[in-house]
């Protein structure tokens, strides 16, 4: 099934090609998918995938009065990932994602990733189940659909990257077709911003021998509002020869932290 391009699952291409039960299956392109911080592919973009297969089954598994927000999402990637990426320009990612245990007061799904017949990455998500909303935001229609974003600066409607001391900044505008059906920015579409930053802040003076994502760690402590002075910042814990682990916080049109993140890299 394909999703409207104003949607955030629709903006990043992704179709679902099963949703049943305790099971989602989702394809979505990951090819040229370039770092407005550092023109390099990355690979945060993922999350959204995971985000999307991952708390649907958990979605799912809601009773007839819950709703689901997500508290954690994680990624897991193998030391290939880019390069199979990079060998595979016109195939999408594939997304395979179950849930793991019983429903308790949180659901936690799993995602398999895997291109051209190689696994390349794993993600979970954490979602609480809570009351459903009285109100949900309207779900956008094809008959709503704008045309599609070029580039993963556009597609994820962030402004130009700054710099603060040591750490990399980046601008989160507000754009709709970017926000849940609670309407605040889209846990992946979150996560890819927190991965872009700290990938940066792990990469400054590395342009030569650069280190690639190998996890990424979400929490959602609240909601996330885009616009105004809401952006992305990540700082490098630790950077060595080979391996880098770095912070990252989005903060929200209010000036709250709504989201943070670890990431560890690797050479």
């Amino acid at each position: 099934m394909r999703h409207p391009l104003n949607t955030p699952i629709g903006r990043f291409g992704i179709e679902t090609d099963e949703e049943s039960q305790g099971r989602c299956v989702a394809t979505m392109p990951a090819y040229g998918l370039i770092s407005p911080i550092t023109g390099t592919p990355s690979l945060g973009p993922l999350a959204v995938l995971v985000d999307h297969a991952a708390g649907l089954v958990n979605h799912d598994r809601r009773g007839d009065d819950q709703w689901t927000v997500t508290s954690e999402l994680s990624l897991e990637l193998s030391p290939t990932c880019a390069a199979v990426i990079a060998s595979h320009p016109d195939e999408p990612v594939v997304g395979s994602a179950r849930f793991v245990g019983a429903k308790s007061t949180t659901g936690l799904g799993e995602c398999d990733l895997s291109l051209g017949g190689e696994l390349i990455g794993t993600g979970t998500v954490r979602s609480y189940f809570i009351e459903a909303p009285v109100q949900l935001a309207a779900w956008p229609t094809p008959n709503g659909a704008t045309e599609a974003k070029i580039g993963l600066a556009a597609m994820m409607a962030v402004g130009d990257p700054l710099r603060d001391g040591d750490a990399h900044v980046l601008p989160q505008r507000a754009d709709r077709a970017l926000n849940n059906s609670i309407d605040v920015v889209h846990g992946g579409i979150a996560s890819a911003g927190l991965e872009a930053v700290a990938s940066a802040a792990a990469n400054t003076g590395r342009a030569d021998d650069p280190l690639n994502t190998a996890s990424l760690r979400v929490n959602f402590l609240r909601q996330f509002f885009a616009g105004g002075q809401s952006r992305y910042v990540g700082t490098a814990l630790r950077v060595g020869r080979r391996s880098a682990v770095a912070d990252s916080q989005a903060i929200g049109s209010d000036g709250k932290i709504a989201t943070i993140a670890r990431l560890t890299a690797y050479r």
